[in-house]
């Protein structure tokens, strides 16, 4: 939980957080079960602000696959909130290359991390001013997201 809490503060303090570093002191006896149990839960917060998942990556199956290369288990998950996507597309047609929201989790020593793209970072690529009140309720919405799953224990 203590990741979860660090990922708050800096979300709610961005001005003055620079970087982050987080050491998971717990071993995970259920290595078989923390990224499906994981993911399920990221799912499910998801869900409830309003956001589906539209693709769902398994790395280490797919680098395995495609290049005989070992890595360590790390999923990502394309989430997309519909209401907001298809204000952000009326606004700017080219807001699509940064869609949809990344959400990942992987394993980090005997632990796993979970980290969510933040939307306002993301949209300033864009950089219009219809944008910015859509990135903002979206952040708003993965923020909450955050802390349902820090809420879980599924990070």
């Amino acid at each position: 939980r203590g990741g979860w809490i660090m990922l708050l503060v800096a979300v709610a303090r961005p001005e003055r957080v620079h970087g982050l570093v987080g050491i998971a002191a717990a071993p995970d006896f259920t290595e078989d079960l923390l990224l499906p149990r994981a993911t399920a839960a990221q799912h499910q917060a998801l869900q409830e602000q309003g956001f589906g998942v539209l693709t769902e990556i398994d790395v280490k199956a797919t680098l395995k696959k495609k290049l005989d290369a070992d890595f360590r288990r790390y999923v990502i998950l394309g989430a997309c909130n519909p209401h907001l996507a298809n204000q952000a597309l009326n606004a700017e047609l080219e807001i699509g290359l940064l869609l949809p929201c990344n959400v990942i989790v992987y394993e980090d020593g005997d632990g796993s991390v979970v980290s969510i793209a933040d939307p306002n970072v993301m949209m300033q690529a864009a950089a219009t001013e219809e944008l910015e009140p859509l990135a903002a309720e979206a952040r708003r919405r993965l923020e909450r997201v955050a802390e349902a799953l820090a809420g879980s224990g599924a990070g």
